[in-house]
Order: structure tokens, then C-alpha cells, then sequence
């Protein structure tokens, strides 16, 4: 990987998504060429392991120590911090921050969070590398998690060329294909293919499993769960704080997709209850209909 734009990177906020993104400079950038890796988050748990294991290349002990010298800003924290740390790098931390500094995010909702942005004129690009796992912290960040995936990028309105290529160099970096859009435009797309399915998950879970007073037939169904229930329920075995903060900073796309999710629930209901029991054959062709427009079949050879 030749040499980037970025001379040193400030890390606030150090878990699985921000840890990942380490991984990928250090295993991706020459030695020679790669930035300065600095990390603090409230706990300093990951960025401590993250400099014993050579990913970091120092801890910092308070977010302004951390920027000292940064001129890439990444903001590693769920989505509700990520807001209040965008606020505070447009407040308190404003004298911390280089005069060319540019900051990103990783954050999974974008339009709070370019407000706040916006509201702050700081020079920002919102970033959403389109990746992750159930599973959190830094312990288990991977240095390819990144590799082939979309890195969605929103510029601010003080965003200039040269913070959007500062930005596009990281995901490139960290092996991604970076992609611009507005923030409307991202979040009611994430709120289709992630945060929807995540709510979906948890309602599922709500419905069948718990208590045998609350939901009769669990506890014979438990020991039969396989691979369907596994996948089915993936999404809900995550972090509850970080869920939450994605269905709070992007409840009105979410919304609009549950009500979507709900009339088709209750054409299924109409057609499972319906007079004289459901047709088969109708039954079969929306499941093909289904199947075929998340797998297309084949086109005919002549």
C-alpha cells in the first residue's frame, strides 16, 4: 500500500468496528509510510490491549491527548456517543483539534450525526464501513473485516476534496470500496438491509422464546432450535446498547419499514387463515417469487 494522506490517527472510541480498522492499517501500510496510530475510549480497555499488541501505537489517557497531532479524527463509539463526541469536537475539544484535521465516523445511522456535524462546521466526512459481527470489543476485531466490502461515505457541508479523499484513502486501506451518498439516502437504505432485520430478531425472539409461563411450548422448542433459529435470531445476540442506539437515531426510516413489514405479515395471516384452509399452490409461489428474487435463477443456455 503506498503512503495516504493521513499523518496520524486519532482513535475516540475503541471496540470491534474501530480495532478492526487498526488491524487492517497495520497489516495494509508500510511501516515506513503508516500513520501514527493513537486510541482512548472511556474504559481504555481495547486501545491498552491494542498497543500490547502492536496494533496501536500509543494510549491515550483523555480525548484531547488523543488528538494531539491527529490529522484523521475517527470516532469508533456507538451511534448515541458518536453524536455527543461529534458535539464535543465542535465545543470543548475544538482547541484540541489540528487546524487541518478531518474526522469520520464509523457509525451505523448518518443523518444525526452529520447534523451535529453540520450544526459544529466541522470538517467532516460520516463513514459506514458495511461490515460487523454479533459479537463486540476489540478482542475480536479482524484485520480483514473490511476486505471487498462497500465503506459508505457522507460528506458534511465543511467537507472539502481533499478531507473526502483523506476519508476514501482509510476504507481503501483497510481494503473496502468507498461509496458516497447523502445521509437520507443511507440510512433508509441501512434501515432496509440492517436495522430492520435487527428489530425483526429481537420481535422473533420476544415471540417465542422466554419463560414457559409467558410463551407456552418453549421450553420443547429450545432443544430443537437449529441452524434456522440461529440465523434467524443472529442479529438480536448483539450488543444491546449499540442496537439501541441505531434504532433510536434512525426511528423514522425504521418505522416506515415495520409498517412495510407489517402489511405483508397480515397478508400472510389473510392467506393462512383463510375459509377452507390456504391454497398450497399459492403458498408455493410466493415463497418461489421470494426465493427467486434473492437468488435469481440461471438464465436458460441456448
Amino acid at each position: 500500500m503506498s503512503d495516504g494522506p493521513a499523518r496520524c490517527i486519532a482513535f475516540l472510541g475503541f471496540g470491534l468496528i474501530a480495532g478492526s480498522v487498526a488491524r487492517a492499517l497495520v497489516a495494509a501500510v508500510d511501516p515506513s509510510a503508516r500513520p501514527l496510530l493513537v486510541g482512548w475510549s472511556p474504559s481504555n480497555a481495547g486501545p491498552e490491549a491494542a498497543v500490547r499488541d502492536g496494533v496501536l501505537d500509543a494510549m491515550a489517557g483523555d480525548p484531547a491527548a488523543a488528538l494531539e497531532g491527529a490529522d484523521l479524527v475517527v470516532i469508533g463509539a456507538p451511534p448515541i456517543e458518536t453524536v455527543e463526541l461529534v458535539a464535543a469536537l465542535g465545543g470543548p475539544l475544538r482547541p484540541a483539534l489540528a487546524p487541518d484535521a478531518v474526522i469520520t465516523d464509523l457509525a451505523s445511522t448518518k443523518a444525526r450525526v452529520l447534523a451535529a456535524a453540520d450544526a459544529a462546521s466541522l470538517r467532516f466526512v460520516g463513514g459506514h464501513p458495511m461490515a460487523g459481527r454479533e459479537v463486540t470489543g476489540y478482542g475480536h476485531s479482524l484485520q480483514d473485516l473490511f476486505t471487498g466490502r462497500p465503506w459508505v461515505l457522507v460528506p458534511s457541508s465543511a467537507a472539502d476534496g481533499e478531507a473526502r479523499d483523506r476519508v476514501a484513502w482509510l476504507a481503501i486501506a483497510c481494503g473496502a470500496r468507498p461509496i458516497q451518498m447523502d445521509a437520507g439516502q443511507h440510512d433508509a437504505a441501512v434501515a432496509a438491509i440492517s436495522h430492520l432485520p435487527l428489530v425483526v430478531a429481537a420481535a422473533l425472539a420476544e415471540t417465542v422464546a422466554g419463560a414457559e409461563a409467558e410463551r407456552p411450548g418453549w421450553t420443547a422448542a429450545a432443544p430443537l432450535a437449529a441452524s434456522g433459529w440461529r440465523d434467524m435470531t443472529r442479529l438480536a445476540r448483539g450488543d444491546a446498547r449499540v442496537g439501541a442506539g441505531i434504532a433510536a437515531t434512525n426511528s423514522a426510516a425504521l418505522v416506515d419499514g415495520l409498517r412495510a413489514l407489517r402489511a405483508v405479515l397480515d397478508s400472510w395471516i389473510d392467506e393462512l387463515a383463510r375459509a377452507g384452509g390456504p391454497d398450497p399452490a399459492t403458498l408455493e409461489g410466493r415463497l418461489r417469487a421470494v426465493r427467486d428474487r434473492l437468488e435469481p435463477p440461471p438464465a436458460d443456455v441456448a
